[in-house]
């Protein structure tokens, strides 16, 4: 009994990955999508040189139709990173802003594995790490810089399920650290 209990507890989780999104997300033609490209332009963001990595992987892996982007942080202009603690080096706001300079890199890393970013159907996953003090818990706050990005560049095809959590510390005191998993055009 417990064989079948569990067997279908997981077809009911199977088929709960599998159903359409068109409850959650806009549908939308070919010449009625917001273009990514023209966006960026009236934001006044002009995107980075993507860096190659600095160990043994690489910025991006497509499967399918879905497109992984390895973790990147917040690298101004100069090659710098902002880095710190948030709650004891960064405010909320800096910590904010941080993740959106993690965003505009993210962008940058999306524009070369695609040659145009328009070839985006929907920014799926948005994993984002920050650099806190143990008793900071505006996770969610900091990484809004990052979300909110990605609605203003993508419209509806920028909303993503997503997970703000707190560490200890982060690779070479960066004060985060975002991943996302988007899906392409074919």
């Amino acid at each position: 009994m417990k064989k079948i209990i569990c067997l279908l507890l997981i077809i009911g989780i199977t088929a709960c990955a599998y159903q359409d999104d068109t409850k959650t997300t806009k549908n939308y033609t070919t010449e009625q999508l917001p273009d990514a490209e023209q966006r960026l332009q009236k934001l006044g963001i002009e995107l980075p040189e993507v860096t190659p990595p600095v160990a043994n992987y690489v910025n991006a892996v497509r499967t399918g139709n879905l497109l992984f982007l390895a973790g990147k942080g917040p690298r101004k202009a100069d090659g710098s990173y902002i880095t710190g603690k948030v709650g004891v080096d960064l405010t909320l706001k800096e910590a904010n802003e941080a993740a959106r300079l993690t965003a505009i890199n993210q962008l940058a890393v999306l524009k070369a594995e695609l040659g145009d970013l328009n070839k985006v159907k929907r920014i799926v996953k948005v994993f984002g790490m920050v650099n806190a003090a143990p008793e900071f818990g505006n996770q969610p706050e900091v990484i809004n810089g990052f979300s909110d990005l990605m609605v203003d560049v993508f419209g509806e095809r920028g909303k993503h399920a997503r997970a703000a959590v707190g560490m200890g510390s982060l690779p070479r005191n960066i004060a985060v650290e975002i991943e996302m998993i988007v899906e392409v055009d074919n």
